[in-house]
């Protein structure tokens, strides 16, 4: 069985002055707040067990979870109220805290999705390419942006780049960058429990997905079973996304909504 994970933990500082007085999971979008839209779809492909973590007004979230009864989802609340710690940091204390200490999820994968991030994308495909493959997927596009995850001809995530900037990771990579596929990062990702286990290896409490990725490029870290970690490429068919980023995108992100989901 797959678990859901959906980062709903930010300050929305891009989402202003709608967020100066609710969290961003909270956000309307076309009669529904942005984190009914995600559980509903992971709720729609069969994830039920579902964690959330908060910081921004998280008493809000934890009322809304409970008013809605979970909107038909087993919801648990991960709580950073006491500091946020990103992405990578959020799933490392899920794993310690929540994971760690339920015997339904530790053998089990984890879906994770951030909030804010809309699209059309078959979680039924995703999950059946996991389970074909065994290899954690990162979902992922040829949509131009400036940062991009390097992936060989394999489909195996070897590092990272900042085209604006020419940063990349790791330098190693530097001479040889050209023989990488560029992919755009989509906020989605479906992480083995091989994976997850190796988050305690990293040594900060606050960090990005980004960079544990990344530590596994550069330190080719190995899980408790003696398995060197792989994350692979997912290039879902005719993808459509859209980042709710940005207050002056509310009305175009209503609309992408309302084309993609049926109203229930």
């Amino acid at each position: 069985m797959v678990h859901g994970l959906i980062f709903a933990a930010g300050l929305g500082t891009r989402l202003r002055p709608l967020t100066d007085t609710m969290p961003k999971a909270l956000v309307p979008l076309a009669g529904k707040p942005l984190l009914q839209w995600q559980v509903e779809k992971l709720r729609d492909a069969g994830i039920t067990d579902i964690i959330v973590n908060v910081h921004h007004f998280p008493d809000m979230i934890i009322d809304a979870v409970r008013a809605n009864d979970g909107w038909g989802c087993n919801i648990t609340i991960s709580d950073e109220r006491d500091g946020l710690l990103d992405t990578g940091g959020g799933l490392k204390k899920i794993k310690s805290e929540i994971i760690n200490h339920k015997s339904e999820i530790i053998n089990a994968p984890i879906l994770a999705c951030n909030v804010d991030i809309l699209s059309n994308i078959d979680i039924h495909a995703l999950i059946a390419e996991y389970e074909r493959t065994g290899v954690s997927q990162l979902v992922v596009s040829e949509r131009q942006t400036q940062r991009y995850l390097l992936f060989d001809e394999e489909g195996l995530l070897r590092g990272w780049t900042n085209i604006a900037t020419g940063e990349v990771r790791p330098t190693n990579l530097q001479s040889s960058i050209s023989n990488f596929q560029k992919l755009a990062f989509s906020g989605m990702q479906i992480l083995s429990p091989g994976v997850l286990s190796c988050l305690s290896q990293m040594p900060q409490d606050k960090f990005s997905l980004i960079d544990f990725y990344m530590s596994v490029c550069e330190k080719q870290i190995i899980n408790h079973k003696s398995e060197i970690i792989n994350l692979k490429a997912y290039i879902p068919e005719a993808f459509k996304m859209m980042d709710v980023g940005k207050i002056d995108q509310i009305d175009e992100a209503e609309s992408f909504a309302e084309n993609l989901f049926c109203k229930k």
